[in-house]
């Protein structure tokens, strides 16, 4: 008869998990603070670039929903300069822009747009929103990874602050979206390389 080998009691690995942000003091001098630091100023210099860039993308505009659309989120960009600056205040940081090469790229490609479209099509009006929302996915990523490093890094209020910017973004983008799918999209099918409707 073979005996059975008594069962091994195992004891369960030890979990290391970081501490709760809650529970989290600040950590205010280490190297992913300064990059923290770094990508605010980075999304500081954005958001400055585009309260220049978004009058040009109405003035391109021909749809006058898409006029009002940028009109309304220039103001609202001008609300999110004055937010980051509030981010800086809370950790003790002077609000300082440094030029974001990705923002810049982009609204670079939006100008093309709109020097490669005729002036009063759908069709450019769906250039200036598929550039738009260029810009509001990298604002989406960008603000949802800071917010994320602003609450493992302890500053919750920071990351509630750019939690709400983060929400805002994500609404213009749908936004953009039901402005096109509405009408634009299929108003531009029906235009010629011309530009004149069919």
């Amino acid at each position: 008869m073979i005996k059975k080998s008594a069962s091994k009691k195992t004891t369960p690995a030890k979990k290391t998990t970081a501490t709760p942000p809650a529970t989290q003091t600040k950590v205010t001098d280490s190297r992913l603070a300064d990059f923290f630091k770094d990508e605010l100023k980075d999304i500081y210099w954005a958001e400055k670039h585009l309260v220049k860039t978004l009058p040009k993308m109405a003035r391109a505009a021909s749809s006058t929903q898409l006029k009002a659309a940028f009109t309304a989120h220039l103001e609202l960009t001008k609300t999110h300069v004055t937010r980051l600056d509030e981010v800086f205040a809370l950790l003790n940081t002077k609000p300082q822009a440094k030029k974001c090469e990705a923002m810049m790229g982009i609204t670079k490609e939006g100008e093309g747009i709109i020097e490669e479209t005729e002036k009063n099509t759908a069709t450019r009006d769906v250039g200036l929103i598929l550039a738009a929302q260029k810009v509001e996915h990298y604002e989406i990523a960008t603000y949802g990874g800071l917010a994320q490093l602003a609450s493992t890094l302890g500053h919750q209020e920071a990351s509630d602050i750019l939690q709400s910017i983060l929400f805002e973004e994500k609404e213009a983008d749908m936004q953009l979206t039901g402005i096109a799918v509405k009408d634009i999209n299929y108003e531009a099918t029906t235009e010629t390389v011309a530009g004149k409707k069919k």
